[in-house]
């Protein structure tokens, strides 16, 4: 007779200590507290710290403020050869590769819609979103929809991942995803 749960008794008693040595105590930059109080409150934060004019610096302690120890953001896209693929990030790796570009050209990107799932301290969230490169631009250059994966310590939210995709002619935003939370 096989012992099934002799293996999820591990994994369980592994991710016991794997939460404990997560995201609360020291690490970088202190949150604002109304960044962090709630999923709605958190996700408004991340949309707001991308956001700019031209030439304008974007305040990256706050967006480390907003992040997991170890959070990934996930873009992706069509490869040249038709398929699609992904680029693992991490939180840094963001800010240096898109940085520059945001603070160069202008970005302003916004929630337009959301479904979201919590089950105890975890939340996932399909978040459709419009980007532009100016706040009175009366066409977006981008739309599509950001995968946000947060998790509550108990004290406040955080961003564990952001996994997203811009629309295409062959994959429009879903209706259901556009309606406003």
């Amino acid at each position: 007779m096989r012992r099934w749960w002799v293996p999820a008794l591990l994994l369980t008693g592994g991710m016991q200590v794997a939460v404990g040595q997560g995201p609360a105590g020291p690490q970088g930059p202190q949150a604002r507290p109304a960044d962090v109080a709630s999923v709605d409150a958190i996700i408004a934060a991340t949309y707001d710290v991308i956001s700019g004019p031209a030439g304008q610096a974007r305040d990256w302690d706050r967006m480390r403020s907003l992040f997991a120890p170890g959070a990934r953001l996930i873009p992706t896209g069509p490869a040249p050869d038709g398929s699609t693929r992904s680029r693992v990030l991490s939180l840094e790796e963001y800010i240096q590769l898109a940085g520059p570009q945001l603070e160069k050209n202008g970005f302003f990107e916004r929630e337009i819609g959301r479904v979201a799932e919590q089950y105890g301290h975890i939340a996932h969230l399909m978040s459709a979103y419009e980007s532009r490169n100016r706040a009175d631009d009366p066409e977006p250059f981008v739309r599509g929809v950001n995968s946000f994966q947060l998790l509550n310590d108990g004290n406040r939210w955080w961003v564990v991942t952001i996994f997203w995709q811009s629309e295409t002619p062959e994959a429009p935003i879903p209706e259901r995803l556009l309606r406003r939370p």
